[in-house]
């Protein structure tokens, strides 16, 4: 188990213009040979934007886009026609495939904040695609298929257990609030990346929220 905190992660975004970005992985001008990846996941990004900010149109290709929302709500648009409004408790997945363009803002009056992971498929290609689902509950995984990626989202209170996925390559991201995992503790913004999990707990120290990838493959390059 590779634990990686809060504090590791590069800086990004562009607090000028109210954009501040945490990157887990190698982004950017922080380029990091080391830090590429792990299993399908390239990128896991807390993004903050204050009200009235956001990320102009742009491009992605052959890459698996999943948000989560933390806090207030993530207006999404994109060339495929979709426009949408994520709110917390809600998991959106765009599949770039070939091509898409899209814009990501805060429009309310609120701060937002976000957790968007980044995944390679595991063929390169194909037509673009949106999904989102509305109010996911912890019994319910999402799947992701595409990149042999499963994502489970854990609420836990202090003192509640929960089984961390088996798998040959399993994330965990701490949300908020404080984990146990094996010997660690973790808090908001830690992650921990376990090669062959197996058998292992997870316990809220506090109330808490996970989201945990479950990955049982390596997939192709990704396009981003």
């Amino acid at each position: 188990m590779d634990v990686r905190r809060a504090t590791q992660r590069y800086p990004g975004g562009d607090p000028g213009t109210g954009i501040q970005s945490l990157h887990a992985f190698s982004f950017g001008p922080h380029y990091d040979p080391d830090n590429l990846r792990f299993g399908a996941l390239i990128a896991c990004n807390e993004e903050r934007l204050a009200p009235g900010a956001g990320f102009d149109e742009h491009p992605h290709s052959h890459t698996e886009i999943v948000t989560w929302v933390v806090e207030g709500e993530l207006t999404h648009r994109d060339s495929t026609g979709h426009e949408t409004v994520v709110r917390p408790g809600d998991v959106q997945r765009l599949s770039s495939a070939a091509g898409v363009r899209h814009v990501e803002r805060n429009d309310g009056p609120a701060p937002l904040t976000f957790v968007q992971m980044w995944l390679a498929p595991l063929e390169p290609g194909g037509d673009p695609s949106y999904e989102i689902v509305h109010g996911i509950a912890d019994s319910t995984p999402y799947a992701v298929p595409e990149a042999g990626a499963m994502l489970h989202v854990r609420r836990l209170t202090a003192g509640e257990r929960t089984a961390v996925p088996d798998g040959v390559y399993v994330y965990v991201h701490v949300v908020r609030g404080e984990v146990g995992l094996d010997d660690e503790r973790l808090g908001p913004g830690d992650a921990a990346r376990i090669t062959e999990a197996k058998d292992l707990e997870a316990v809220g120290v506090t109330e808490a929220e996970l989201l945990m990838w479950e990955m049982t493959a390596l997939s192709g390059a990704s396009g981003l």
